[in-house]
């Protein structure tokens, strides 16, 4: 039996893999901040060792884009100091680390699909973060799966879809931008592939980074557009607008559409087009 220790569980992939691990033959140790502070890493090793664990995932992170760029240091010591915690206590107990990472690691100027080979070059502070993360994790010497992801939603916590749906049906007539453009991913998605990695124990050997998101191609004009529409909320005018109408602290990648052909060739993994995940996220929150 496997004992895995999942952090940030009460966040949107950490409350999806607590759903899975529910109904796992394994040992999960659902951990957030209050059950243990990843920044501090005599905790980290001291729960590692007491709790024999086998795989931890990172699911922690600071992801508020915007004020990263005002809390440079909160962001840091949760993106890249915790990583870092993580990854050094993996390499002490000979664990091996999933760590999430983001889309945001790349500029969004290119016009293909990112690979995991393209080089890296963040905008702001939590992409800068979020990339020091993967390094500290490589550098560390630990057995490790990097992971990045990008545009996350689910039922749990703040998202875009739960905002879309709520403006949608308030509002008349809403503005969103065209001009950025990756795919929407549904965390139980992502959930679901790291839980068939680990349970199917094909972790071993197959070290290195991957990128996962849904299938598919979408702006968030578009993706709004179609919430709208599956939730029927058609009183609400949705327009597409550019970016610069928007302007914001943090610099957003304007393509980020991530490259899956590794992860799906390694581990034999069937992704769904964003719109069926979507369709099904409504439905669980509807029937939630």
């Amino acid at each position: 039996m496997l004992n895995i220790l999942i952090t940030g569980a009460n966040g949107q992939l950490g409350s999806e893999m607590r759903r899975l691990g529910a109904v796992s033959p394994h040992h999960y140790v659902f951990t957030d901040v209050a059950e243990l502070d990843i920044t501090d890493a005599d905790a980290v090793l001291e729960t590692m060792r007491r709790e024999r664990i086998d795989v931890a995932v990172n699911c922690a992170a600071y992801t508020n884009v915007e004020r990263a760029e005002e809390d440079a240091a909160t962001a840091e010591q949760l993106n890249c100091r915790a990583a870092e915690n993580l990854a050094r206590a993996a390499a002490a107990t000979g664990a091996t680390l999933f760590h999430i990472s983001t889309d945001y690691v790349f500029d969004g100027q290119a016009h293909l699909p990112y690979t995991e080979e393209d080089a890296t070059s963040p905008l702001g502070v939590y992409g800068r973060t979020k990339l020091a993360g993967e390094q500290a994790v490589a550098a560390s010497g630990c057995k490790y799966l990097i992971f990045r992801t990008a545009w996350l939603y689910s039922q749990f916590g703040n998202n875009f879809l739960k905002t879309m749906l709520r403006l949608t049906a308030e509002r008349e007539e809403l503005k969103v931008v065209f001009d950025q453009v990756g795919t929407p991913t549904y965390a139980g998605d992502l959930a679901l592939a790291l839980f068939s990695i680990i349970e199917g124990d094909r972790y071993a050997g197959n070290e290195g980074i991957y990128h996962f998101s849904d299938e598919g191609v979408a702006s968030w004009y578009d993706f709004a557009v179609e919430i709208a529409s599956a939730a029927g909320h058609d009183g609400c005018r949705i327009l597409p607008c550019r970016t610069a109408e928007f302007p914001t602290k943090a610099a957003r990648p304007a393509y980020s559409v991530l490259d899956k052909s590794k992860v799906k060739s390694m581990f034999a993994i069937e992704i769904p087009h964003w719109r069926e995940s979507m369709l099904y996220c409504l439905q669980k929150l509807e029937n939630d």
